[in-house]
């Protein structure tokens, strides 16, 4: 248990881009019709592991808001944001002195990166 499952009330596809997503294993869902409730999951085993991850987390009297990560993914995402701080007190540095745009656009694209990387946790699929 990984990733956040999403509860009933919440949009479980959406994520930063328009693409609606999986709510168990966060694979892009083909689009909707214009007919029906969206889908929320790729298929049954998606749904069956969602539920199961639901009940085990209601037995344990754990709140639907609770989320499970690994020690080691935690870590990764601390040293994320503290590259992305890193990456914003550069460019609020460059800013307040007199630089080259193209020092000034080096930075803006370091920072463009970190986010980046920031964006593309959430969205890796689940192992089975």
């Amino acid at each position: 248990m990984t990733t956040p499952v999403p509860t009933a009330g919440e949009d479980a596809g959406q994520g930063s881009g328009t693409d609606r997503r999986c709510g168990w294993c966060r694979r892009v869902l083909p689009q909707a019709g214009s007919v029906g409730r969206p889908r929320l999951y790729c298929g049954q085993a998606c749904r069956q592991r969602a539920y199961e991850q639901r009940s085990a987390t209601a037995k344990a009297g754990l709140s639907d808001d609770v989320v499970l990560v690994r020690r080691a993914e935690l870590d990764g995402l601390q040293d994320r944001l503290f590259q992305l701080r890193c990456a914003l007190e550069d460019v609020q540095t460059l800013l307040g002195e007199r630089h080259t745009k193209a020092e000034l656009e080096r930075s803006l694209a370091d920072l463009v990166h970190s986010t980046g990387r920031l964006d593309r946790l959430w969205v890796t699929e689940r192992a089975g």
